[in-house]
């Protein structure tokens, strides 16, 4: 479907639809049916020197294009201002613009509509990080245009309480490349729904996630790249790790959601594609759904994959790093942040790189500096031997 100006032509989910089968809409305090006098969250944004921010009439811009769902949808007619940020043509810095999206309580719901342009031949980093409750339904979308490089990072630290929806559709231009990551480590339920489509050959999107999911927490992401257009590549990775607590029962279950989708379509020829999705059982009462579909319409690509894994946390490694004198819970974060390594190390802005590090720590129960710097450097260089 492609959105239209209102969200008439959209039918409210009842759970049964295959798009929102796993998602708890009891869960959603309402945040996908009409919203009415939305409260909008509060956004502090530190631009880097060069890119212009503006705010604008949300009916003042042209719908959305891509596949969109009845959330997104209701979000976007409740959206009365837009956020916009602009790359400007040529633009090159690697300083990364910041936007704070800082919930405004879980009573009220808060939309949000925010649009990032990479202009012609631009390169540049855009991070939205997200913090605080919020009951929160927002819409992202992100034109790079031909020849631009853009990398958008999206890092979910909200409250335990917080539930937020979330569509984030990329339009990639002739030449230009994508990079997306996601890391979601907060909230209560999060769903987010990252897609993709080209506007040119030679386009290039990488969409890279990870997220952790504690008891209670039902996380979930799905992601749509739609391949229309001739040589185009993608490639999508993502890793999750469930720590629940079997002591609550059901309310200790640690949930995630991963539905990866990838649609070559007959005019896409020469078309090269691969996902993969990894997630980590580090106790019982946690359950891992990874679900990823590739339709092909045409024999004549490069080459088109994918793989799925979820596994339990091995007791040997573990025992392994034990029995040479390292601690139990040292030993637990080398094999976890092994894990995660590859995906981390990828996304190319060294400082939130080592946020992401310091998130996962966090969530595995060890306080930020709580180590000396030597033994960082040990645990640093254990990790090839801990994941061999």
């Amino acid at each position: 479907m492609t959105v239209t100006d209102t969200h008439t032509d959209f039918v409210a989910p009842t759970g049964r639809e295959e798009a929102w089968r796993f998602t708890p809409l009891k869960s959603l305090r309402g945040i996908y049916s009409e919203i009415n006098s939305p409260v909008p969250p509060q956004l502090t944004i530190d631009a880097a020197a060069g890119v212009v921010v503006t705010s604008v009439d949300t009916t003042a811009l042209p719908a959305a294009s891509g596949p969109v769902d009845w959330s997104s949808a209701i979000a976007r007619a409740a959206t009365t201002q837009s956020t916009v940020i602009t790359l400007p043509r040529d633009f090159v810095d690697s300083t990364p613009t910041v936007v704070r999206i800082e919930g405004s309580g879980v009573d009220t719901p808060s939309v949000a509509h925010i649009v990032i342009n990479a202009e012609l031949f631009s390169r540049g980093v855009v991070v939205l990080e997200h913090s605080g409750s919020a009951t929160y339904s927002a819409n992202v979308e992100i034109n790079v245009a031909d020849g631009a490089h853009l990398t958008v990072v999206s890092i979910q630290s909200w409250s335990a309480d917080t539930v937020h929806l979330g569509r984030q559709h990329a339009v990639v231009g002739r030449d230009a490349t994508f990079r997306s990551f996601i890391a979601t480590f907060g909230g209560k339920v999060v769903r987010l729904v990252p897609t993709v489509e080209y506007a040119g050959p030679g386009g290039n999107a990488e969409l890279m996630g990870v997220f952790f999911a504690d008891a209670g927490q039902h996380l979930e992401h799905r992601s749509l790249i739609d391949h229309a257009v001739p040589h185009c590549r993608s490639n999508v990775m993502y890793k999750g790790a469930l720590k629940g607590d079997p002591a609550l029962g059901p309310e200790g279950i640690a949930r995630t959601v991963w539905v990866g989708d990838v649609i070559i379509r007959a005019a896409a020829i020469g078309t090269e594609t691969y996902e993969l999705n990894r997630n980590l059982v580090l106790t019982d009462a946690a359950r891992a759904d990874s679900v990823p579909n590739l339709e092909i319409e045409t024999g004549e690509i490069v080459g088109a994959g994918h793989a799925s894994a979820t596994g339990r946390f091995d007791d040997e490694q573990l025992f392994y790093l034990q029995s040479r004198g390292i601690p139990a819970d040292v030993a637990t974060r080398l094999v976890v942040r092994g894990f995660f390594a590859d995906v981390i190390t990828k996304l190319g802005v060294p400082e939130w790189e080592s946020h992401l590090q310091a998130a996962i720590d966090s969530e595995l129960g060890l306080a930020a500096g709580s180590e000396s710097e030597d033994d960082q450097s040990e645990d640093d260089q254990a990790v090839d031997e801990a994941t061999a």
